[in-house]
């Protein structure tokens, strides 16, 4: 099998994944995924995809993300893995769909809106 890449994303992180046979290693801008998502569930959230289709040993990932937060980022990373996971077999659509993670989730910062404090919050009235 050769290299496979896939892209995912979310708000504005773009995660590019590449996926190769190997022991199970995920790489994250050239660091371990322990260094750069700290927390337990960022972690979860990568590994998601893998621990459903069973192929949490099978493959080293190597993953360039950039743009957004790290919550951002670690969804782009998922949803570039399940499209992976979908091109190399079949099968494993009909478990990543039902979990949703197969949807681009499409919701973006609402843009800021000239007159008014915030995007939606007004300049407080006041009557003297």
């Amino acid at each position: 099998m050769e290299v496979l890449h896939k892209i995912g994303r979310r708000k504005t992180a773009v995660a590019r994944v590449y996926l190769k046979e190997g022991k199970g290693n995920i790489t994250i801008n050239k660091k371990d995924i322990k260094d750069y998502f700290d927390t337990a569930t960022l972690q979860y959230k990568v590994n998601q995809p893998l621990v459903l289709t069973n192929n949490e040993d099978t493959f080293d990932i190597n993953v360039n993300v950039f743009g957004g937060g790290i919550t951002g980022q670690a969804e782009a990373i998922r949803l570039a893995i399940s499209r992976a996971m979908c091109e190399l077999n079949d099968e494993n659509r009909g478990i990543l769909k039902p979990e949703g993670l197969l949807t681009r989730d499409p919701r973006m910062v609402e843009r800021k809106k000239f007159g008014q404090k915030k995007a939606r919050k007004k300049f407080q009235f006041s009557k003297r």
